[in-house]
């Protein structure tokens, strides 16, 4: 087909579809200048596609910011360093059932039916390069190198968003609605253990979400703290690298074989996630955080396949220091010294330990506000997600917070407890980015419930205007 012929499929598809239609969010005014109707806060995949379901909703008066340069936005080419996406190929997300917006169609366009079919999951390097070309296809509003550093609240219902960067046109973006498509470190921030974190100068080591300079480990030793996919990812990557030896330590006595994602796309577990009850919602996190995501097969049979690649199980760090010769764990069967550490340890998700956050995370519910565990469930990190609406509306621990929390939506990694598989995982975002898209055209209509009724019983607009005129029989 080729990509010209696709983007006008694209166009008529929508037309279709009446997209584009009037507005019909009443406009805001205020003194300090335009007020958005939402403003999307990452422009990412979740970002790009929430911003698109809701122009589908006729709500079109939206921006989204994101920090980073434009085609960098998320982790694609930064710190995700898998060869291919574990996400099973066949599945959609971010086209919301538009054929011709899914990956398949953009791949077929460029390189056939039989290119599709030879591939086996999707390179991670062509799902960016398709989120770019779903960007400029759909004329997405993104401002780039826009880094929001604080929301603040007002009394009429609108939230000051403060910003900065070098893309920032003003330090102030106004905006009724917020969401916060901030990706899988956007709840909350990545954890380095204390036993790292305390006792080993920062050049020593790396988080997996960090930039990491593999040139300067060439030849080198590494150690990999993790037993998830990304261990493993980042294991094959240093070794492609020319890292000469790359050890994986897991905690574990063998690797998870069961990845519970896999269930969850073929249950309905995904699309009716926000339909359980609020003690299996959290159960069903609690089983999930158990088995977390193992690596796939041919990630790990990748990395295993380097001569200098060495697996540890049942092998936890007990302690680290500086030496002479370089970073020295120690585990319960010996101690090793290496050049370098990658420790990929994954995240915590607390609205405390964001900054953009500070002046409304008191208010914020937590899931310990709102539930208490059995004790043969709980989890004190499922515990600290922020406790949210079906549609991804953060909830207030007081009457207090209810007006100072309204408008503020979390369609990031942290809303997995509340909201299940949804702006965590590509699998998710086709039914998660609906429910989003109703809460806030919800609250929006709801925000001006009195005045759109009083319009619409004054509402006196004749559409019928014929008249009959009786005929007259001739007899």
């Amino acid at each position: 087909m080729g990509l010209e012929a696709l983007n006008e499929q694209v166009k008529r598809d929508l037309a279709l579809l009446s997209f584009g239609g009037t507005n019909w969010v009443r406009a805001q005014e205020h003194l300090e200048g335009h007020v958005y109707d939402v403003v999307i806060v990452g422009g990412g995949q979740s970002g790009l596609g929430a911003a698109f379901g809701l122009l589908r909703e006729r709500i079109s008066n939206i921006l989204i910011i994101d920090e980073n340069a434009a085609g960098k936005e998320g982790p694609w080419e930064t710190y995700a360093r898998m060869v291919t996406l574990r996400t099973p190929k066949h599945l959609t997300s971010i086209d919301l059932g538009i054929p011709s917006l899914t990956f398949r169609s953009w791949w077929e366009a460029q390189a056939g039916v039989e290119g599709w079919e030879k591939i086996d999951k999707i390179p991670r390097r062509d799902w960016m390069d398709y989120l770019r070309w779903y960007r400029e296809v759909l004329d997405l509003p993104v401002q780039n190198e826009v880094k929001l550093q604080r929301i603040e609240p007002t009394q009429e219902g609108i939230h000051r968003l403060h910003v900065s960067g070098k893309g920032t046109s003003q330090k102030i973006i106004l905006a009724r609605k917020v969401v916060l498509a901030t990706g899988i470190q956007g709840g909350g921030e990545w954890y380095i253990p204390s036993l790292i974190a305390d006792h080993l100068p920062r050049e020593c080591y790396a988080h997996t979400s960090e930039e990491i300079d593999f040139e300067r480990l060439k030849g080198k030793k590494v150690a990999v703290l993790g037993g998830g996919a990304s261990a493993f990812d980042n294991a094959n990557h240093a070794l492609a690298s020319g890292v000469a030896e790359a050890h994986v330590f897991v905690r574990r006595a063998q690797l998870p074989q069961v990845n519970p994602i896999r269930q969850m796309e073929q249950s309905g577990m995904i699309e009716r996630f926000h339909a359980l009850p609020v003690p299996d919602k959290y159960r069903v996190i609690s089983h999930f955080f158990k088995f977390n995501q193992p690596p796939t097969n041919d990630t790990f049979n990748r990395a295993a396949s380097w001569p200098g690649f060495e697996l540890h199980l049942d092998s936890p760090w007990l302690g680290a220091e500086a030496t002479d010769q370089g970073a020295q764990v120690q585990t319960a069967h010996g101690t090793y010294t290496f050049d370098f550490l990658i420790i990929s340890t994954g995240l915590l998700s607390d609205p405390a330990l964001r900054p953009e956050l500070r002046l409304v995370e008191q208010h914020i519910a937590r899931w310990h506000d709102c539930y208490e565990a059995p004790p043969e469930f709980r989890n004190v990190l499922l515990d600290a997600h922020p406790f949210l609406s079906p549609g991804f509306a953060m909830t207030s621990r007081s009457e207090q917070g209810k007006s100072l929390l309204h408008g503020l939506f979390i369609f990031n990694y942290s809303a997995l407890a509340s909201c299940g598989l949804s702006a965590s995982a590509i699998s998710g975002t086709r039914s998660a980015i609906p429910k989003l898209v109703s809460g806030i055209a919800d609250q929006l209509f709801l925000d001006d419930r009195e005045v759109t009724l009083q319009e619409f019983y004054k509402y006196n607009e004749p559409e019928f205007t014929e008249t009959w005129v009786k005929r007259h029989v001739l007899g």
